[in-house]
């Protein structure tokens, strides 16, 4: 085959995406439908959500914690700022290890909450064991479950509950590759419309800077050519939420072979800043408010200062960039919890093709067994009196 036969043929049967047959790449790109499915999921049960929420945001004492176990727990990180933001209320992210290891501390005010539970599968033993607890150490305590799998142990055991409401995902984002993708975004979507309303007009933009970012694989291949040896990433608000997830998401999906690092825009600065040398790539996570971003952008130039432009990637809202100037058209006005959404897909990207290009499977980075896709291992102990 000649040169220019061999182009010929590339340009009618174009290179197949990094990763193409694995469940890892098809969950990461079906995110855009994804999205669009979830809204119409939301919408189409408002009223019964309206029903089983009303009385309770009527209340002026109401707690409302978001839980979940390592991704799912970062669900609710993401989540828990940008709504109290909007809903000017109480909502915190309580992750489920630290309420089932130590329930009188993090539920040691009996005031009326709503437990709010994030879960692939279900099935991990402190998913069900966290709402066990709360039944036990509170007296007025409700909850809304959002789940991937509607045979997974924590939708079997809320469905016919009367303070109990189960909101399954789309079918699809129940993930079958190891690093959770599609569950991590329509449990965040689904959490978001569910208390700020439909919004059918921010759901098509968000698709649409999804598919922004699947678009621009040539340039995370190229960042993951330079071969870094450590990652760090950076966000403010909802967007530190992300940034943990970001780093999580590396290291599952490379069996920990690149260090990462995750911490907020300011909080960098008092000690994990020593982690930067000439082999790190920065990422910063820009926020959309006009305040917060401000330090965003003195971190990013300080980055840059120290370890030079092509080292330091800025995701933000607005036009696309050039370089590691990494804009997002569409999705200028949402808020942060909401703009996570295609922010994650460049992070899950970089994992991706990292994964791929050190020879690690995506789908089973750990053969042996020794991370688990649910997690094993665990004893639940009773809490006495």
């Amino acid at each position: 085959m000649t040169l220019r036969q061999a182009q010929d043929t590339a340009d009618t049967f174009p290179a197949r995406p990094v990763g193409a047959g694995t469940a890892t790449e098809r969950e990461i790109s079906q995110q855009p439908d994804v999205w669009r499915e979830t809204g119409r999921i939301v919408a189409q049960r408002r009223a019964e959500l309206d029903a089983f929420l009303g009385p309770l945001l009527s209340l002026p004492d109401l707690r409302i914690v978001l839980t979940g176990a390592g991704t799912s727990a970062f669900v609710g990180e993401v989540a828990a700022p940008g709504l109290s933001r909007r809903l000017h209320r109480r909502i915190e992210a309580v992750a489920t290890t630290d309420l089932v290891s130590d329930p009188l501390g993090r539920l040691a005010e009996d005031v009326p909450t709503l437990l709010v539970s994030f879960a692939r599968s279900g099935n991990s033993p402190e998913s069900i064991a966290a709402t066990e607890l709360a039944d036990q150490v509170l007296d007025r305590v409700h909850h809304l479950v959002i789940t991937c799998d509607p045979a997974g142990g924590l939708a079997q055991q809320h469905g016919d509950r009367e303070r109990s409401f189960v909101l399954l995902t789309p079918a699809r984002a129940n993930d079958e590759g190891f690093a959770m993708t599609s569950s991590f975004t329509s449990m965040l979507l689904s959490a978001l419309l569910v208390f700020l309303g439909d919004d059918a007009a921010v759901v098509d933009a968000l698709a649409a800077a999804g598919e922004q970012v699947l678009a621009s694989r040539d340039r995370v291949q190229a960042l993951v050519e330079r071969e870094p040896e450590r990652i760090v990433y950076l966000g403010s608000g909802p967007l530190t939420g992300l940034a943990r997830e970001s780093a999580l998401k590396m290291l599952e999906i490379t069996a920990g072979r690149v260090d990462t690092y995750f911490d907020s825009a300011m909080g960098f600065r008092h000690g994990p800043k020593a982690v930067l040398d000439d082999s790190t790539l920065a990422v910063v996570y820009t926020s959309n408010d006009a305040y917060t971003s401000a330090y965003d952008a003195d971190i990013a130039r300080e980055l840059r200062a120290g370890v030079g432009d092509e080292a330091v990637v800025v995701l933000h809202a607005g036009p696309a960039g050039t370089g590691a100037d990494w804009g997002i058209e569409g999705v200028e006005g949402v808020d942060d919890a909401f703009l996570a959404l295609p922010y994650v897909v460049f992070a899950q990207l970089l994992g991706l093709h990292t994964s791929v290009r050190d020879g690690v499977t995506p789908d089973n980075p750990f053969p042996g067994g020794s991370v688990n896709r649910v997690v094993q291992g665990v004893t639940i102990h009773p809490l006495e009196g």
